[in-house]
């Protein structure tokens, strides 16, 4: 879970649709994105977040929009 600056918690799986629709806004599609079964299943409070495995094409996008984003550019917009 994680807290919002509104005060509302969170579950790992709205923070896994949440990053799904910024990633898919910005051409980004990680097909392999989901909760960690392992840490999601245990007592722990936070599971993990498995961001998975793409292709080049995609690696390639995904850093073309963080260099955009670093620079200061609105590069998914």
């Amino acid at each position: 879970m994680e807290l919002m600056s509104d005060g509302r918690l969170l579950t790992t799986e709205e923070i896994v649709a949440r990053l799904r629709a910024a990633l898919e806004g910005v051409g980004v599609a990680l097909p392999s994105l989901g909760v960690d079964p392992v840490s999601g299943a245990s007592s722990e409070p936070f599971a993990l977040v498995t961001l998975g495995r793409c292709n080049v094409r995609t690696a390639t996008r995904l850093a073309a929009v963080l260099e955009g984003v670093a620079a200061g550019g609105d590069e998914g917009a």
